[in-house]
C-alpha cells in the first residue's frame, strides 16, 4: 500500500498543477473515445496536452517547459527544430505538396539508406514502422510459398503486431508462433519444430517496448544460421535501433539479415517507413515484370517525407554523427548506472546508446522472465516525480536521448532522474 498511496500522491499533485490539460483531456472523450487517438500516450490521471517543441524541449498547454526524453518513442532523434530539416520542408511547402508521380528525392533517399545499412540492396517508402513490417511479412510468405512467422514474447512491431501478453485482439491474423527472446535453445528447437511452413522470422534487435532488452550476439547468430538451414526469411525490425549507430544494430553485432524493416526518426518528425532486403526478394517488386506484387500507398513517397528525411540524414546524422551520438549516450548510459549503484540503488538503465529503460536490478535483465514484477510501477513514480522537475519521459518509462542534448543536458538529465529515482524508491521494497 505504500507504494500505491505514494503515486496517489503523486497523480494528485499532477491533477492541481495541469488544469488546462485536464479540461482538453475531458473536452476530447466527446469526439474520442478516452479522449485519445495513440494508446501509448495515454496514462492516469490524464496525459499532458502538449503546445509546442523547440530543440529538445517541450511546452504544454499550462506553461509547463520540459527537457523532451519522450522523444516521439525514438521518432524525435533530431529534436523539434532542426533548421537544416525546417527550411527543407518550407522549400517543399513553397514548391508544392502530393506531387502525383516519382519525386526528386525519393531515390536519393532511397540510395542513402541501402549505402548505410548493409542488409539493404533495394527498398520501397510506406507510411510507418507497422506497414514496413507487414510488408516485409507479406514479401517473405510470398518468396517462400510457406505461412507460419515467428515472433518472440513480449515483442512489438506495430499496432497490429504486438505480443506482450500472449498478443493483442486487434493483431492482424498470421499464423505466429512466439518464441522466448534470448533463449538460444528454446528458440533454436521452434524453429525446428515448425521450419517445414515457416516464412519468416521477425525480431527486433532490442527488445523495445518489453523494456529495452539488448539481443545477445549468440543469440542473432543462432537465428541467422537457423534462418539460412530452413529456408525461412530472417527480417530485422531496425524501426527503432536504426538509430544506433552507422548502420543500426546490424552494423554492431555483424549479422545480416534478408529483410531490413525501418521508419521513426527516418522520416524527420514526418510520418516514414521503408522494408527492403536482397535484390531477389525486393525485385519481386518491379512493376515492369509479369506477376509482379503489388505495393500501393498514396503517401509512400510524400515529398515531405522523403525531403525531411533526406536533409536529416545528409546533414544532421551522417555516419559519422551516428557514431558520436552512439558514443556520448553510452557513456551517459553508464554515468547513470554508476551514480546509481553509488547512491546503493538496486536500479539501473537498460538499452544501448540512446533508447533506455529503467529496471529494477544491479544489472539489467536479459530476458522478460528476469524483468523485477514490480518495474512497472517504479517507472509510474519515476515518470510522475520527474515531470514535477521539468523532465518527459515516456509513461511506460522509456528514456529517448536526442541530436540536441549536449553534454550540460545530459547532465542535467542525468540528475533529475537519478534524484527521483532515489526520492521514489523507498516507497517498493526493493
Amino acid at each position: 500500500m505504500k507504494a500505491a498511496g505514494r503515486l496517489d500522491d503523486l497523480r494528485e499533485a499532477y491533477v492541481r498543477k495541469h488544469p488546462e490539460s485536464c479540461a482538453r483531456h475531458e473536452r476530447a472523450q466527446a469526439w474520442m473515445p478516452g479522449g485519445n487517438t495513440r494508446s501509448v500516450l495515454h496514462f492516469d490521471p490524464f496525459p499532458l496536452v502538449i503546445a509546442s517543441g523547440r530543440a529538445d524541449m517541450l511546452t504544454d498547454v499550462d506553461g509547463y517547459e520540459y527537457i523532451d526524453c519522450a522523444g516521439e518513442f525514438s521518432a524525435g532523434l533530431y529534436g523539434h527544430s532542426d533548421p537544416v530539416i525546417v527550411a527543407a520542408l518550407h522549400e517543399v511547402l513553397d514548391n508544392g505538396l502530393v506531387l502525383s508521380g516519382p519525386n526528386t528525392a525519393e531515390s536519393e533517399l532511397a540510395e542513402l539508406l541501402c549505402q548505410r545499412f548493409p542488409s539493404l540492396e533495394r527498398l520501397r517508402f510506406c507510411n510507418s514502422g507497422t506497414e514496413a513490417n507487414l510488408f516485409a511479412l507479406l514479401t517473405a510468405i510470398n518468396a517462400t510459398g510457406r505461412k507460419r512467422v515467428l515472433v518472440f514474447e513480449d515483442a512489438y512491431h506495430g499496432g497490429v503486431l504486438t505480443f506482450a501478453g500472449g498478443g493483442s485482439p486487434m493483431n492482424v491474423p498470421f499464423d505466429f508462433v512466439t518464441a522466448p527472446f534470448n533463449d538460444i535453445e528454446s528458440t533454436r528447437a521452434s524453429v525446428k519444430r515448425h521450419e517445414d511452413d515457416l516464412a519468416a522470422i521477425l525480431v527486433e534487435p532490442l527488445l523495445g517496448a518489453a523494456g529495452n532488452i539488448p539481443a545477445e550476439a549468440a543469440f542473432l547468430a543462432m537465428l541467422r544460421e537457423e534462418a539460412t538451414r530452413c529456408g525461412a526469411v530472417l527480417i530485422f525490425d531496425e524501426v527503432k535501433t536504426s538509430r544506433l549507430g552507422r548502420a543500426g544494430l546490424q552494423g554492431h553485432y555483424g549479422v545480416m539479415p534478408d529483410m531490413t524493416t525501418l521508419g521513426k526518426y527516418l522520416g524527420a518528425g514526418l510520418s516514414f517507413g521503408a522494408f527492403g532486403g536482397s535484390k531477389a526478394l525486393m525485385d519481386r517488386f518491379d512493376p515492369r515484370l509479369p506477376g509482379a506484387l503489388k505495393h500501393a500507398g498514396t503517401f509512400n513517397n510524400n515529398i515531405m517525407s522523403m525531403r525531411g528525411g533526406l536533409a536529416g540524414l545528409r546533414s544532421s546524422f551522417t555516419p559519422d554523427a551516428a557514431d558520436a551520438f552512439l558514443q556520448r549516450t553510452e557513456a551517459f548510459r553508464a554515468t547513470v548506472n554508476a551514480r546509481l549503484s553509488q547512491a546503493g540503488l538496486n536500479v539501473c538503465l537498460s538499452g544501448i546508446g540512446s533508447i533506455l529503460s529503467l529496471h529494477i536490478g544491479a544489472q539489467p535483465p536479459m530476458k522478460v522472465a528476469q524483468i523485477h514484477p514490480q518495474t512497472m510501477l517504479l517507472r509510474q513514480l519515476v515518470h510522475l516525480k520527474c515531470l514535477e522537475r521539468g523532465l518527459l519521459l515516456t509513461p511506460r518509462g522509456d528514456i529517448f536521448l536526442s541530436l540536441p542534448m549536449n553534454e550540460a543536458r545530459l547532465g542535467e538529465i542525468a540528475e533529475i532522474l537519478v534524484s527521483a529515482v532515489i526520492q521514489e524508491s523507498p516507497a517498493l521494497a526493493i
